[in-house]
């Protein structure tokens, strides 16, 4: 398998971990959680402008991610990238949008531009687990799999023990490591966790 299907696959797999839970995580943590459209709790823009103007940008946020999380799923990479592009504006420190790009340039097969989004994305918050698996699989992309393997396992030392990913992250360094010729001769054929 040639390294941009098999970064494809990889890719394509990691969309749930950077598309769907971060927008809720996101709007919990701001002060402004609340701004549905018919939130009954809107700030009148006589009485408080600057956070009037902050409920907006909220709203905006919260709209334009929702937008590009439905584009990631539905594979229609390029709008997702439009929305997200709108979302960084507005909220340019938000990891999960880096993130999220990092999947959409992915999807698209731009490596290195996803590879960016990714870097960005630790770096906002080193903590942020699934900006180090697209980092190892736009490293792949690009066909570096020393610095894969090092983003894999920093995902796999963040993410929690009963992440669904795991399993494929597991696999993946084992695919890379055998790749570059790093197992021991006779120490086995099949990945860990798939060995009987």
């Amino acid at each position: 398998m040639n390294a941009r299907a098999c970064a494809m696959r990889w890719a394509l797999a990691a969309l749930a971990l950077g598309a769907g839970v971060v927008v809720g995580a996101w709007l919990g943590a701001t002060p402004q959680a609340d701004v549905s459209a018919g939130s009954a709790r809107a700030i009148d823009p006589r009485d408080d402008p600057a956070a009037h103007e902050r409920e907006q940008r909220a709203a905006e946020v919260a709209r334009r991610f929702a937008q590009a999380v439905a584009m990631l799923h539905a594979r229609q990479y390029e709008h997702a990238t439009t929305a997200l592009h709108r979302v960084l504006e507005l909220a340019p420190t938000l990891p999960e949008a880096h993130v999220n790009m990092g999947f959409a340039l992915l999807g698209l097969a731009r490596f290195g531009a996803a590879r960016d989004f990714f870097a960005s994305a630790a770096e906002l918050r080193p903590e942020q687990a699934n900006a180090y698996y697209g980092l190892a699989v736009a490293y792949e992309g690009l066909r570096d799999l020393p610095p894969a393997l090092g983003a894999m396992r920093t995902y796999l030392h963040l993410a929690r023990a009963d992440d669904p990913h795991r399993s494929r992250a597991r696999a993946a360094l084992w695919e890379w490591e055998e790749a570059l010729g790093r197992h021991r001769p006779g120490a086995g054929g099949a990945p860990p966790g798939e060995r009987r």
